[in-house]
């Protein structure tokens, strides 16, 4: 897991990654428009965002750049905030929820042109199949195929029936069909973040590892405290999310850090990986404790999920998730596990991210909560920031920050134990049809 080392997890992707060089440990006091903490996708892309702007941008990071869940997700880079928006309607009104509808594709988007105008090397494949474990949730990609039609979706999308979704998607007898959208994808996500920590530094963002903040002093100048020196800014980006940890308790009281789990196994032979996902797809199931996985670009399969609220991580992750693997592919029951990782992603009660500014200190500034949807919604929450920061006000920025968020209650050491019993009751509901 290592989880509290301060190098990246023994993952597949710190492996592969194309070379991690470290940034220097911030070692003098130093002045900037803005600070950034946090080296993940949020903190990366909003020092971007501020650059392009041509503003002055100091980013510390407590560890290392991608350190967090930013360098070891599953890597699927899908449409949508995460959440069904139209609940909040009565908070953003129906121009708002057509406008989080359009973020949620656009997103997408926005890391896609990223890649592609930078030239960064991150294995991105397009293609993406939502996964039906009974008729009903088929039914319902029915339903939301007609909606993204309507809606001008640019992108192909087909219904795969349960007699085709062997052949055509996932050779596992699983799932009752499902929804294949082209414009969706995956990508190696730390491959993804450090190349834009070297587009942030060539557009002259100063960047710093191994440099945890020690202490915050608010003013209408920031001062940001480390133990090598001291950053002051006019403005400061919390881009913590689930390792904000008590930098700032008002926020870190509305996300609760969930373990999410991946394995990898030894690369498979080439006609058995296109046997096993024909079209290279990424996929994902509809359970509540969700199955994601893909093949990885040497034709490994990276087999992730079985998300833990209780804040324990398992003692064996092979042993963990081996069996949730050989649920949906027996056939591999002889294949290798040749690497095994977790990390903490941050959930927030509505499963909607959290973007805003501190009541108290308008010149702090945060995105958090991505709910396990955080490689697209990251790069947004980052642009929204970055015109907020820069002009004064941004409407996605508003739209956004009008949704609330509650602070999970009984503090941090009963936060996990009341979600971990919550989510007993929704995979109760869920066996029980």
């Amino acid at each position: 897991m290592n989880r509290y080392s301060n190098e990246h997890a023994r993952s597949y992707y710190a492996a592969s990654a194309n070379g991690m060089a470290p940034y220097p440990t911030l070692a003098a006091d130093l002045e900037a428009d803005v600070c950034v903490i946090g080296g993940g996708f949020t903190g990366v892309n909003t020092a971007i965002e501020l650059a392009q702007r041509g503003l002055s941008v100091i980013l510390l990071e407590g560890r290392r750049i991608g350190w967090g869940a930013s360098g070891r997700n599953g890597g699927q880079l899908i449409r949508g905030i995460g959440h069904d928006v139209s609940g909040f309607a009565r908070h953003v009104g129906e121009e708002g929820v057509r406008y989080l509808e359009r973020a949620g594709v656009e997103s997408v988007e926005l890391v896609g042109n990223r890649i592609r105008e930078h030239g960064i090397d991150c294995d991105l494949r397009w293609g993406f199949c939502e996964l039906a474990n009974t008729k009903a949730q088929f039914a319902a990609f029915k339903v939301e195929q007609q909606g993204l039609a309507e809606s001008g979706y640019a992108h192909e999308t087909r219904l795969v029936g349960p007699e085709q979704i062997r052949q055509q998607v996932v050779n596992s007898g699983m799932y009752a069909g499902g929804l294949v959208d082209m414009g969706s994808g995956h990508l190696h996500p730390l491959n993804l973040v450090l190349g834009e920590a070297l587009l942030a530094q060539s557009l002259g963002v100063q960047i710093f590892e191994q440099s945890p903040v020690l202490e915050l002093i608010h003013g209408s100048t920031v001062q940001v405290r480390c133990a090598g020196g001291t950053v002051r800014a006019g403005s400061l980006v919390l881009a913590c999310n689930a390792h904000l940890e008590e930098l700032e308790p008002k926020l870190s009281g509305k996300v609760l850090p969930a373990g999410s789990y991946i394995i990898a196994t030894e690369p498979l032979a080439p006609d058995v990986a296109a046997q096993l996902i024909p079209h290279n797809l990424a996929l994902c199931d509809q359970k509540v404790g969700l199955d994601y996985y893909r093949l990885s670009a040497d034709r490994r399969l990276l087999f992730g999920g079985a998300c833990h609220y209780s804040g324990r991580d398992p003692a064996d992750i092979e042993a963990y998730m081996r069996p949730h693997m050989l649920k949906v592919f027996p056939q591999l029951a002889n294949v290798r596990i040749d690497y095994q990782w977790g990390g903490k992603i941050g959930i927030s009660a509505n499963r909607f991210p959290q973007v805003g500014r501190l009541s108290q200190h308008p010149n702090v500034f945060y995105a958090q909560g991505y709910s396990g949807h955080g490689l697209n919604v990251t790069h947004w929450c980052a642009k929204l920031l970055g015109e907020a920061i820069h002009v004064g006000h941004s409407r996605g920025f508003d739209v956004f920050s009008a949704v609330p968020h509650m602070t999970f209650p009984g503090g941090p050491m009963l936060r996990s134990p009341l979600l971990a019993l919550g989510m007993f009751w929704y995979r109760l509901r869920e066996l029980l049809g």
